[in-house]
């Protein structure tokens, strides 16, 4: 399960204020290669972001203090954050998208999880960055004013442009 950009394993974030649901979903997940760094709650989940953004989170919903809909505002605000995908997990039957419309998690999973769905999702939305990464980088790329170039041959200057599209 490596980031093809750089060839790193994807660090997934889990949050959940459950110590037993932490424990599941990360034996889980280090089981299928990934590298996983826990928290219990909303504040500490912000701090790790902060401090080191992981490649996708794993966010329960109803959590004491801050919960899933608040941290995902939080984060979606900071502007010093790169894109993070969110996966939500959640017990409940359905979410208030009326209240929390603006909440930009890109997928949702209920509980009782099934392994399988769990793992595609992670997948998938890990592969979504990556494809979103490599699409901006070749944007930067692309979005270049044309560079001179210039090269000697057999003692020659040979000057040519560089044209980026856009």
């Amino acid at each position: 399960m490596l980031n093809p950009a750089n060839k790193r394993t994807p660090n997934l974030l889990v949050v959940d204020d459950s110590l037993d649901n932490l424990f599941l979903l990360e034996s889980i997940l280090q089981a299928f290669g990934y590298e996983v760094t826990t928290a219990e709650d909303g504040y500490s989940a912000l701090l790790k972001v902060e401090q080191s953004p992981p490649d996708l989170i794993l966010l329960d919903v109803m959590m004491p203090g801050i919960n899933g809909y608040e941290v995902i505002q939080r984060i979606r605000q900071n502007r010093k954050l790169p894109f993070i995908p969110i996966l939500l997990i959640t017990a409940a039957d359905r979410l208030d998208f009326g209240v929390n419309f603006n909440m930009r998690a890109e997928a949702i999973l209920y509980k009782p999880l099934e392994i399988n769905e769990l793992l595609a999702q992670v997948q998938n939305l890990l592969d979504s960055k990556y494809k979103r990464e490599a699409q901006n980088s070749l944007s930067f790329f692309m979005d270049k004013k044309p560079a001179r170039l210039s090269i000697l041959v057999d003692d020659n200057a040979f000057e040519t442009s560089l044209h980026g599209g856009g």
